[in-house]
């Protein structure tokens, strides 16, 4: 005899608008459990630091995550001056300064390095393997290790705003990209160091901001 599912046959997509601090796979579990569903899964990991779209996928609809992870994403981030953080983010260990502060020319500038086809390479506090060890558990002991480039297509890269200490920008990417290495690199290109200090996704793949309710609001409503 079959064992029985527990939980209910629901199926479907929930959008949720990720707050700051949640992991991915936290929000994906406490939606599950609010629907009381038999299975649950996400389509693209959201950085605990970061906030917007996260695709929850209910029941049979998570056979088609992988055809929402595949899909373009759209954030909105911002890159703090004059630092290099060991995660690229406002919650890494700062590992060195720069006193160069670029110019909106200069940021305008290297902006073009990273429009279209690139070679990227993830930041060592990311989820790929190296030899079966994810990267940021090897970063956490001190591992000294380099990953690979890997090829990005960047199809729209816009400038919200600028100033000597900061820059805000929007950018739709391709599957795997990260924008904290985008970051990073913008910064390099300038000459200097830079970090993300805030960062939202706004759509991934068919789904966008305007569709996503919060964790809190809906839980709210499931009492």
């Amino acid at each position: 005899m079959a064992r029985r599912k527990r939980g209910q046959p629901i199926h479907g997509w929930i959008i949720i608008d990720k707050s700051t601090g949640l992991q991915s796979t936290e929000t994906t579990n406490r939606v599950r459990r609010l629907f009381d569903a038999q299975k649950a899964g996400h389509g693209g990991t959201l950085d605990p630091l970061a906030t917007g779209v996260l695709a929850v996928a209910l029941g049979e609809a998570t056979k088609t995550v992988p055809y929402v992870m595949d899909g373009p994403k759209t954030y909105q981030f911002t890159v703090a001056f004059g630092a290099r953080t060991a995660s690229d983010d406002s919650e890494g260990e700062v590992l060195e300064t720069s006193a160069v502060r670029p110019s909106e020319e200069a940021v305008r500038a290297a902006m073009e390095s990273f429009k279209g086809d690139f070679m990227q390479v993830p930041p060592k506090v990311s989820a790929i393997k190296v030899d079966g060890e994810r990267a940021y558990d090897l970063a956490r002991e001190g591992e000294e290790f380099e990953l690979a480039a890997r090829p990005m297509t960047v199809h729209r890269l816009e400038m919200l705003s600028c100033s000597l200490e900061e820059a805000s920008f929007e950018v739709e990417a391709t599957k795997g990209f990260y924008v904290r290495s985008l970051a990073r690199d913008i910064a390099l290109e300038c000459g200097t160091f830079g970090h993300v200090t805030s960062l939202r996704r706004l759509a991934t793949g068919p789904f966008a901001e305007e569709q996503a309710v919060s964790l809190e609001k809906l839980e709210q409503v499931g009492q």
